[in-house]
């Protein structure tokens, strides 16, 4: 949330912010968020929702490389059972 506002933690500004504090901003970005939505025609506001990619911008769904190629399921297995590679 810090990094909406352009602030670091270790800001007066930051620190002097309670756990309350951080709720009402959250709660209210949100509330914001969900009006600019409904200013939207059911089109436009469903493409809107959609997770995307942030640096391309393709829906989540249509991404190829979603899954690690190098990745080793069998080993992984193995080492989280605590077994030697």
């Amino acid at each position: 949330m810090l990094r909406a506002f352009g602030a670091l933690p270790t800001e007066e500004r930051s620190r002097a912010m309670r756990d309350r504090d951080y709720v009402w901003c959250l709660t209210h970005m949100a509330l914001d968020q969900e009006e600019e939505l409904s200013r939207l025609c059911p089109g436009c506001r469903l493409q809107a929702e959609e997770e995307r990619c942030p640096v391309c911008g393709r829906p989540a769904e249509r991404w190829e490389g979603a899954l690690n190629p190098s990745f080793d399921q069998e080993r992984y297995e193995r080492l989280r059972r605590g077994e030697q590679p």
